[in-house]
């Protein structure tokens, strides 16, 4: 039987060079090879322009490039962007660019489907398949820059990690694609300019300030009640917001960086006093700032936007308490791009 090529991305630069030198070649070859592999983005080994075509055959008999492929572009009246991405083995994820006048965001998915079960969000309506590779995530930035240069004349500025799956959940992968996005030799971003969205995995927190991460944290919280959080992301029986907060709490004396809550608002599930007090509470354990986010329809009739005034007292009651709040206008809602209707359903 004939053994299966390995993923050259799966390789390091050393690595490559060493394959080189053992098939008698310059070892600087794999310094050439890793630059079209990574800052240029190449999807094929004939790309490789100033290696010679013995060399690229040498290449292609040992190993793949298991690149993605933007299937197809769906564009929202706002601007947005919603990319269906193909990944090497056929399966597909959503990534989206989304435009503002000071920046372009690139929204990228790290699991093919969801880990998890938060009743509000069609990604988790679909089973995880599997995770992403390092690769294929670093892949959606490369696209979305791309796009960012095409369609707005400009490169992409920001990346959040909040599209299909839970990046705590592919941990490894998920901080190997940040390394590579934020090295010289692939994109050279900023990790000042990267948010990882989580649903809240106590442990996989503690375990990012260990690592002493650059990026920024967000926490997807929508309730700071255990019982009606659970009711709305069922898997927090088992990560409790006692828990939660122990985490948070690691993280910034570990970090010194604050942590921005994602939360829905709506009507007759987290709208009234009682919620509102909660969250303020739940906000003084660790300096925060609040995304309050406009919530986006799934075709779940027991999920409703809640009123523009129980929006209005929830910031009130935020920034009585000095905790900066901002109120984020989802996008791309008309292509089923934005925050929570990423599924696939073409």
């Amino acid at each position: 039987m004939k053994a299966k090529k390995k993923d050259i991305r799966a390789l390091s630069r050393e690595e490559i060079r060493e394959f080189f030198q053992n098939t008698g070649e310059k070892a600087f070859r794999g310094n050439q090879v890793y630059e079209w592999l990574w800052s240029k983005g190449a999807h094929h080994f004939d790309d490789m322009t100033n290696i010679s075509k013995e060399t690229r055959e040498l290449l292609s008999e040992h190993f793949v490039i298991n690149h993605i492929e933007v299937d197809s572009i769906q564009k929202s009246k706002d601007g947005t962007i919603k990319n269906a991405v193909k990944l090497f083995d056929g399966l597909i994820v959503e990534s989206v660019l989304i435009p503002t006048p000071s920046r372009t965001t690139a929204c990228v998915s790290t699991q093919v489907g969801c880990s998890l079960d938060c009743k509000f969000c069609a990604t988790a309506r679909l089973k995880k398949m599997r995770n992403l590779n390092p690769d294929e995530i670093y892949d959606q930035v490369k696209a979305i820059d791309q796009e960012s240069k095409l369609y707005h004349s400009r490169p992409l500025s920001n990346i959040v990690f909040m599209g299909m799956g839970e990046p705590l959940m592919n941990y490894n992968n998920v901080l190997k694609s940040i390394d590579k996005i934020t090295s010289e030799e692939g994109l050279g971003m900023s990790p000042k300019r990267i948010t990882v969205s989580t649903s809240g995995i106590p442990k996989m927190i503690k375990k990012l300030a260990d690592d002493e991460v650059k990026f920024n944290l967000a926490v997807s919280l929508h309730s700071a009640i255990q019982v009606k959080r659970e009711q709305i992301m069922p898997f927090a029986n088992k990560f409790t917001l006692v828990d939660l907060k122990e985490a948070l709490e690691y993280w910034y004396k570990k970090t010194t960086r604050r942590i921005t809550y994602e939360y829905v608002i709506w009507d007759g599930i987290n709208d009234s006093r009682e919620d509102i007090n909660a969250l303020v509470a739940y906000c003084k354990y660790v300096p925060c700032k609040v995304n309050l986010i406009e919530y986006n329809s799934i075709d779940d009739d027991s999920f409703k936007q809640a009123s523009p005034h129980v929006t209005n007292e929830y910031i009130n009651a935020l920034e009585k308490n000095r905790i900066p709040v901002t109120v984020r206008r989802s996008r791309g809602k008309d292509i089923d791009a934005a925050c929570g209707q990423l599924a696939n359903k073409q």
